[in-house]
């Protein structure tokens, strides 16, 4: 797997791209050049920093314990305060993939070559993460299930190594448990589709070492067209095992599809609105809208590539989504580690309070928060679970191939 390794350099938010005289002058800093995930681009891409507002952003979270004056430091306490009770659930960490390029690391002091470490979860008040186990593009076949499976070990050794403060989860009541004995609960997903090597069986043998979201995308049954007739299979067993579905990154075609097909909620890990920033990963209103009705959870990005270069972008964004699937149906994703440039106050996971703050003085309600926060992701892992025993019950384990629905046209309405 040598070619999946590559030069690891820190990540770098918008505002220190490349500095102007409306930018602080905070010294630039080195934009990271990873390889992203399908939908999370690797740069923030020219004029970023040019956009407007971004010189009169708001300051960056504070140290706690810092003084802070003004309404700010009032907003940052209640959103501390709202987050020790109903902390962040992150719809996507790209640590797995950083940590395998390190030949040494101390997650539990704390690791500047990374985004993600132990002081940095808890102060953003981090309760569960989902690990990505996405890969670079062009890996395909054989090569990327073992590349996933390397991933898979990295996941199991890292929480192995710090468990006085990760722990794995695979479900709602397992992540809820973690976080009651004050670890963060670490979920083995999204992976891209390419990771079941177009194999069923394979699918399940990921799912019985903790695989728990799959990304609809990047292979000849997801693609443009839609869902073909195996894509539809796929989904049909994601549902008896209790696997989401992510439909970031997939297709407008293949993401009405899904949601036609799938019997449990789908996730979206991260996708901002479309309506505001035109990014192929985000997502359209009517698609948005079809998600909520159907009980979806829409994580947006902290990204500067998909939801813009200050945090109140990204809270433009998440007005948006409530307004249009409910608040019951939008979450967070703050996508470190990906290799993606995160707006400028968000560099790192201990900045979700600073998020909060600008909701709150949006007006959010502490009970649309706690769902942003908390909730709907456990309403989403509450819902596969009961989906995955109701689809248990009706069918046993597909053993359909690609070849075996050959000449199937794409699936229709």
């Amino acid at each position: 797997m040598a070619d999946l390794q590559d030069e690891l350099r820190t990540t770098a938010e918008v505002g220190d791209l490349d500095p102007s005289p409306s930018a602080p002058a905070t010294g630039p800093l080195p934009l990271d050049r990873r390889e992203a995930p399908p939908g999370v681009p690797a740069t923030a891409g020219a004029g970023l920093q040019d956009e407007a507002g971004l010189a009169d952003e708001a300051p960056s979270l504070p140290p706690e314990g810092d003084p802070l004056s003004g309404a700010l430091a009032d907003s940052l306490q209640r959103a501390r305060a709202l987050l020790d009770a109903h902390p962040v659930a992150d719809g996507c960490n790209g640590l797995a993939t950083a940590l395998r390029r390190l030949h040494f690391y101390d997650l539990e002091l704390g690791e500047s070559a990374v985004d993600t470490d132990l002081p940095r979860l808890r102060d953003g008040r981090v309760g569960a993460l989902f690990c990505s186990l996405h890969l670079p593009e062009g890996v395909t076949g054989d090569q990327a299930v073992g590349a996933t499976l390397e991933l898979l070990d990295v996941v199991r050794r890292v929480i192995g190594e710090h468990p006085e403060g990760l722990r794995a989860a695979r479900d709602a009541s397992e992540a809820a448990d973690a976080r009651h004995c004050g670890r963060v609960a670490v979920l083995l997903g999204p992976a891209g589709a390419a990771a079941i090597g177009d194999s069923l069986g394979v699918l399940r043998s990921l799912h019985a070492l903790g695989l728990r979201v799959l990304t609809l995308t990047g292979t000849s049954w997801a693609g443009d067209a839609g869902l073909t007739r195996f894509g539809e299979e796929v989904v049909r067993e994601m549902n008896r095992l209790g696997v989401l579905a992510d439909l970031s990154g997939a297709s407008d075609a293949t993401a009405r599809r899904a949601l036609a097909v799938s019997r449990a909620p789908v996730l979206c890990t991260r996708s901002a609105a479309r309506a505001l920033r035109p990014h192929p990963a985000n997502l359209p209103d009517d698609v948005l809208a079809a998600l909520g009705a159907a009980g979806g959870l829409c994580m947006v990005p902290l990204t500067a590539e998909q939801t813009g270069p200050a945090v109140r972008d990204v809270a433009d964004h998440l007005d948006h989504v409530r307004r249009l699937a409910g608040p019951e149906c939008v979450g967070l994703s703050g996508t470190y580690d990906t290799g993606a440039a995160h707006p400028r106050g968000l560099a790192d996971c201990s900045r979700y309070p600073r998020l909060v703050a600008e909701l709150l003085d949006r007006g959010w309600s502490p009970a649309d928060l706690a769902l942003l926060t908390w909730g709907n992701v456990q309403r989403v892992l509450r819902g596969a679970d009961f989906a995955g025993r109701a689809a248990r019950t009706r069918r046993g384990p597909s053993t359909l191939r690609p070849a075996d629905l050959d000449g199937a046209r794409p699936g229709g309405g």
